[in-house]
C-alpha cells in the first residue's frame, strides 16, 4: 500500500495505513518548508548567495542552507545511531560551526542545493523505512537540551521540519534585503 491509499480494513492493515499516511505526512511538511527555504535563492548568483546583507548577522543565502542541510542530516544521524551521532559539547568547534552559515571561497550555490537535495533524499528514504517512528534515543548533554530526554524519530523529524520553515523564514529576509524578491507575497 502507498502513503496515498487508504485501508477499509481492520488490524494490522489499517494501523499500517495509519503509519504510512503519519510518513507521507512529515515528509510533505518537510518538502513545503524546504520548497520554500530553496524558492529564497531563485535567479541569484554566487555572489549574491554569499552576500551578508543584516549588518548584525553573519548569515548568507548559501550559508544558511548550507547549514539546514548539515543540521538535516545530522538529526537523520542520530535517529539512526543516537547520541554518537551528536556531539554535544564534546569536540564543539565554534570555526566550523559559523562556517555553516557562510558560503565558502570555492563553494557554490548550485553545489549547497546539490548536497541538500542529496540530504533530503537519504531523510525521505530513512523516514520511509524506519521500521518505528517511536524509536527513541537519548539526547546528548548539553545546556540545550532538557537533561536526560529523550527524543523518538517522530520527535527529530518535527525538530528538522520546524528548523526549516524557521530557517525559510530567515532566508525570506536575507532575500528581500538582496533585491526586494520575496517568497509569499
Amino acid at each position: 500500500m502507498t502513503s496515498t491509499e487508504t485501508s477499509t480494513d481492520t488490524g494490522s492493515n489499517a494501523e499500517t495505513s495509519t503509519v504510512d499516511r503519519e510518513r507521507a505526512d512529515l515528509l510533505e511538511s518537510l518538502a513545503k518548508h524546504r520548497f520554500f527555504l530553496r524558492f529564497t535563492v531563485r535567479d541569484l548568483t554566487d555572489a549574491q548567495a554569499a552576500e551578508h546583507t543584516v549588518p548584525a548577522s553573519e548569515l548568507c543565502l548559501g550559508g544558511l542552507i548550507k547549514h539546514v542541510a548539515e543540521a538535516e542530516r545530522g538529526w537523520v544521524d542520530f535517529i539512526l545511531r543516537g547520541p554518537a551521532a551528536k556531539k554535544g559539547l564534546d569536540g564543539f568547534d565554534p570555526q566550523s560551526w559559523t562556517s555553516q552559515f557562510q558560503l565558502l571561497p570555492g563553494e557554490t550555490l548550485a553545489g549547497v542545493l546539490a548536497e541538500y537535495e542529496q540530504v533530503a533524499r537519504a531523510t525521505e528514504k530513512v523516514v520511509t523505512e524506519l521500521p518505528d517512528l517511536n524509536a527513541d534515543h537519548p539526547l546528548p548533554v548539553a545546556p540545550w537540551f532538557e537533561p536526560g530526554a529523550r527524543w523518538s524519530a517522530r520527535r527529530v523529524l518535527l525538530h528538522i521540519i520546524a528548523e526549516t520553515a524557521q530557517h525559510a523564514g530567515h532566508a525570506d529576509i536575507l532575500r528581500e534585503s538582496i533585491d526586494g524578491a520575496k517568497s509569499m507575497g
